[in-house]
């Protein structure tokens, strides 16, 4: 047997006692729960004879409680259904995954730090007005990201494309062996493998040289690739640790709230963030669905790094419940020493453009502006899903999508049909393997009423895509952890960068272009060729939609 083979074998021996032994009994213990709440109900129905008309009324004040909370209609859909399809004991369901003191810790800790996070970010009036006298569209797309989110927009900063997991793999490392200060990391998924071990050995190094080295991962995330001691086994080299929302054998609707964040920091200059997690599968070195693992991610150097460090520090606030310096972390502001300085001439010139016909002049742009954010599920507002809507309301040519799931809401669906029936083109890349059947047939529910609308869906043929960007007009860009689904959009923590006349938008636009022809189209005609069971089992899918 070869070597790579017992490794191999080594490897999902490992994963599968990971598995047994965490999320095994988490999984018995909560079925425990919800046998023991069944056995209570029946016995009291036994004995008190108006226990069933008490449960139904709850499940009515529940339904009624659910119809009137700001959240989305889908999720207020699915919820009514499944109460009022078991109304004695549904709404208590609901309560007790609702009404839980630690979930309410957990909201008021995250809020907490999030909210003091917030006192070290403020916007550069003179790179606002920069904007604002460049562009009409983008202007209103940057205020609201730094009015509801919290976080400015930047110009000084340096952006890199990586149109693939093993490119990024390289430039990271070459950063890594750079640090001389601090590296923080943020990550959904580590796995044993050569990308995680090639990151560690060097954060082994730095942690010894003194290098200030903390890590956050999601436990969810993790629940099948790493030890439940491993934050302790990384402090024993050096390496401060904590795990995110750890996944606890409790009913509550905290267990939703995960940690999808993807954020690499180095000294505060150089920062990392996309669609890849610290795994082999993200460098094609495992594979984990037998094809080909299409991914992306951007680099940042200068000034909009400080909003990753930001968003790294106040999940550290949170999870080590220690008040933070943030100003520890600050680097100096770089010098405005780009090629697109604005003259009176070009503002002129800039304001007439968005009146013309499309053209594609983005050759002609500079590092232009770079604004990173982050989506939390525990306010108000959805951030990540609204700054998907604005680029694609204000398109005039064409929006191009990569997204691993394509669960979208009816406010999403609208944006997107009217933008095709407005002439947009319209064009959205989801993968031809999944990684989750259940989902991938949800994802194939929503090609119908797309399509028919004149979008244009492609599956990607040799793989598993996992990029989340969109692109559009060759100006706006967005780069990122967020999927175009109701996980990404409504319930995970999230990151991406809004990027505004950089040069790399060219990049990404000609990479989906070069996806597009590996691909194949789904068109309305294929939705049509579907035998009726199979699209009606589609469409009662979807109502369950905002739950997978």
């Amino acid at each position: 047997m070869s070597n790579q083979r017992v490794i191999d074998k080594e490897r999902k021996r490992g994963d599968y006692a990971l598995f047994t032994n965490k999320l095994a009994w988490v999984i018995f213990l909560v079925l425990l729960q919800l046998g023991f709440l069944i056995y209570a109900y029946l016995k009291f129905r036994e004995h008190y004879i108006g226990i069933q008309a008490f449960m139904s009324f709850v499940s009515i004040i529940v339904v009624i409680y659910i119809i009137n909370r700001p959240i989305n209609p889908a999720y207020k859909l699915a919820w009514c259904i499944t109460i009022l399809f078991i109304p004695v004991f549904g709404g208590l369901f609901y309560l007790i995954l609702s009404v839980n003191n630690t979930r309410r810790k957990f909201r008021k800790s995250v809020r907490e730090a999030v909210i003091e996070s917030k006192k070290h970010l403020h916007q550069d009036d003179k790179v606002m007005s920069h904007v604002e006298a460049l562009s009409r569209h983008a202007a209103p797309q940057i205020r609201y990201i730094n009015s509801f989110a919290g976080y400015p927009v930047h110009e000084n900063t340096e952006v890199s494309y990586f149109a693939s997991g093993e490119e990024m793999f390289i430039a990271m490392l070459d950063e890594l062996e750079k640090a001389k200060k601090f590296i923080f990391l943020e990550y959904f998924i580590i796995h044993d493998g050569i990308f995680w071990n090639s990151v560690l050995n060097i954060l082994k190094e730095k942690a010894r040289n003194g290098v200030e080295v903390k890590l956050i991962y999601d436990d969810m995330g993790c629940i099948r690739t790493l030890p439940s001691d491993y934050p302790e086994q990384l402090r024993d080299f050096g390496i401060e640790c904590y795990c995110f929302n750890p996944f606890k054998p409790t009913l509550s609707l905290r267990l939703n709230n995960r940690d999808h964040r993807k954020i690499m920091v180095i000294d505060g200059v150089t920062s990392f963030t996309g669609g890849i997690n610290l795994a082999d599968e993200y460098i094609n070195k495992r594979k984990r669905l037998g094809g080909y693992w299409k991914d992306s991610g951007i680099m940042l150097k200068g000034d909009a790094t400080w909003s990753f460090t930001v968003m790294f520090l106040q999940f550290w606030q949170h999870l080590s419940e220690k008040n933070i310096d943030y100003e520890k972390y600050r680097v100096e502001k770089a010098v405005n020493d780009h090629d697109d300085k604005l003259t009176p001439a070009d503002t002129a010139e800039s304001l007439e453009e968005f009146d013309k016909p499309y053209s594609d002049d983005a050759q002609s742009f500079g590092n232009g502006f770079v604004q990173p954010y982050s989506d939390n599920p525990l306010f108000d507002g959805v951030v990540a899903e609204n700054v998907y809507l604005n680029i694609i309301h204000r398109a005039t040519n064409y929006v191009y999508i990569t997204t691993p799931y394509l669960i979208v809401d009816h406010e999403m669906i609208t944006a997107l049909t009217l933008a095709a029936e407005s002439g947009v083109d319209v064009r959205i890349i989801t993968p031809r393997i999944p990684d989750k059947k259940a989902v991938f047939m949800v994802t194939r529910s929503f090609y119908e009423p797309l399509t028919k609308a004149g979008v244009k869906i492609y599956e990607y043929v040799p793989g598993f895509i996992h990029c989340k960007m969109m692109v559009a007009d060759d100006r706006y860009a967005v780069v990122g952890s967020i999927n175009l689904d109701y996980r990404s959009l409504y319930l995970h923590f999230e990151c991406a960068a809004y990027l505004y006349r950089c040069r790399v938008i060219t990049e990404i636009k000609e990479d989906i272009l070069d996806t597009i022809d590996e691909s194949e189209e789904m068109t309305y005609e294929y939705c049509l060729k579907l035998n009726k069971p199979y699209r009606l089992w589609l469409s009662l899918l979807r109502l369950y939609a905002p739950m997978l």
